[in-house]
């Protein structure tokens, strides 16, 4: 076969020589937007977990990209209602997630307050906190109910969760064990 006789746009070498470069970077460019979209979702799937709601998670996410927002701003920027927004906005700030400050403006009138969400790292811990805080609870049932029966539990340390900082876990691994540990299980014995 010839060069002649190679189907047209082929070069041969069986790449697609008739393609151009817009083509390309239009196709790269609706790759990238459906792996952010993906990603978003992803994030606000976590957030939702943690903040309870996808209507809490999305205002998180607005404030973290666009701080000291208004909750009409937000109300435009999530696309959720006004009345909404404000009655989340008034929860999450009483649990110390997002921080509110007066609006100052030059001119005589109302001044209404601006948002801005607390930083991701603070966040994880706030929610490490309130878990072991359940987790303690649920340990130390007895006490709480006052049993008056000795359990094997009543001299162990309440449960302790450590969020490291730059992603590094804390290599301490002394007093712990692991499920398959406690349970004299071999850990891979349900793996094929």
């Amino acid at each position: 076969m010839s060069a002649e006789d190679t189907p047209e746009g082929d070069g041969g070498d069986g790449t697609d020589t008739d393609r151009r470069p817009e083509e390309l970077a239009d196709r790269l460019e609706e790759e990238t937007e459906r792996a952010v979209e993906e990603f978003d979702q992803r994030l606000v799937d976590l957030l939702s977990w943690m903040l309870d709601t996808e209507t809490r998670a999305r205002i998180y996410v607005h404030l973290r990209q666009a701080s000291h927002s208004t909750s009409e701003e937000i109300a435009d920027g999530t696309g959720l209602y006004p009345s909404t927004v404000r009655e989340a906005l008034a929860e999450l700030h009483d649990e110390g997630i997002v921080e509110r400050r007066k609006r100052e403006s030059e001119g005589a009138g109302n001044n209404p307050y601006e948002y801005a969400a607390i930083a991701p790292s603070d966040l994880v811990c706030s929610v490490a906190e309130q878990v072991q805080s359940e987790l303690n609870t649920v340990f130390n049932l007895d006490r709480h109910l006052d049993s008056g029966e000795r359990t094997q539990g009543d001299d162990a340390e309440p449960v302790t969760i450590t969020v490291a900082e730059g992603g590094e876990a804390d290599n301490d691994d002394e007093g712990s064990t692991s499920a398959d540990d406690a349970e004299g299980g071999d850990p891979d014995a349900d793996r094929d």
